[in-house]
């Protein structure tokens, strides 16, 4: 049997071929569609890796002093790095120095990568200078006992954080101090530098440490500012504080262990306070920094001519709002 044959009428014919034709410039669209997106997309730069680009080399810096040198090349080191792009590395004596006390974040040198290591090293003297903005190397070994807000002020949160106290030695201070604490109080935080000071201020630096009528003054300043003020008294020289020190009013204690070689129960004592009243020396000076209160301080406490004035500037070791009470050098000119 034959098939039967369909006729179309020629509308029909056109018609048909209207819908394929439609049908193949769809596909194609469609296609060429698609086909520019992929283009697009092989075109198209990656998404930025979430990565952080470092300059070549290291610099360093010199671990000496106690804990207070230690702050104070530690600040420097971070600050003058981070002006001039560089990565900081600390020594291991340095990570010894604060890493038990502070959640301190560069990280360590090993002395068996530093030996080998070709450096420039560079003095610094106290102060920010503006050549320091512009230091060369890359592997750039800092030398001195810098300890001024001026490397690092504009910092200064940065620098708070890098030396938060571990949450164990905070919370020890903060108990102690709770314990104190039967009312609402103002904790004023006095550090008495002595020790060694004693005899090198004389008989090197032409200077004095703090006297009784100094810590008379500082402490009735703030007695008359606040009603509740409880002084607690750190010291490397505590006999002489329980001596010297007025404790008639009742608002005075004697908190510190005055142990140099293992100084955090001091220090913390003295920043968990609200305010500061510092004699002499960088360990004083670092916690009033940190503290960030009211802070009095032992002014003019050289002699015009002494040498340590030509190392040490005291614009640029005081914060301008600190308070100083001029020290007595009565001691010094009668000999």
């Amino acid at each position: 049997m034959s098939s039967p044959q369909i006729s179309f009428s020629f509308p029909v014919l056109h018609f048909l071929l209207f819908i394929f034709v439609t049908s193949i410039v769809f596909h194609l669209q469609l296609r060429l569609s698609k086909i520019s997106k992929l283009w697009k997309q092989t075109q198209s730069p990656e998404p930025p890796v979430s990565t952080t680009s470092h300059p070549d080399g290291i610099w360093t810096m010199n671990s000496i002093g106690r804990l207070g040198n230690q702050m104070g090349e530690y600040a420097t080191l971070y600050a003058l790095a981070k002006l001039n792009g560089h990565r900081a590395y600390i020594s291991p004596e340095m990570h010894q120095h604060l890493a038990p006390i502070f959640r301190i974040t560069l990280p360590v040198l090993p002395a068996s990568v530093s030996q080998h290591i070709h450096w420039r090293n560079y003095q610094l003297h106290d102060w920010m200078s503006e050549e320091y903005r512009h230091i060369h190397g890359a592997y750039v070994h800092f030398t001195g006992y810098p300890c001024s807000w001026t490397f690092y002020h504009h910092l200064r949160e940065e620098i708070r954080h890098e030396f938060t106290l571990h949450d164990y030695i905070q919370g020890e201070a903060q108990a102690y101090l709770h314990k104190l604490q039967k009312s609402p109080a103002t904790f004023v935080g006095v550090h008495v530098r002595r020790g060694d000071y004693v005899h090198i201020m004389p008989q090197v630096w032409k200077g004095v440490v703090a006297h009784k009528g100094y810590l008379d003054q500082a402490m009735n300043w703030f007695r008359a500012r606040y009603n509740d003020t409880v002084f607690v008294v750190t010291s490397n020289g505590m006999s002489w504080c329980q001596d010297n020190i007025d404790t008639t009013k009742g608002d005075v204690v004697f908190a510190g262990d005055g142990v140099e070689s293992s100084p955090a129960k001091d220090f913390a004592l003295l920043t968990q306070c609200n305010h500061t009243i510092m004699t002499i020396g960088t360990f004083g000076i670092w916690a009033a920094y940190l503290v960030g209160g009211e802070t009095i301080y032992l002014a003019n406490y050289t002699l015009p001519d002494s040498p340590f004035l030509k190392v040490f500037k005291p614009e640029a070791v005081f914060l301008p709002e600190w308070i100083g009470i001029p020290a007595d050098l009565s001691p010094l000119l009668k000999n």
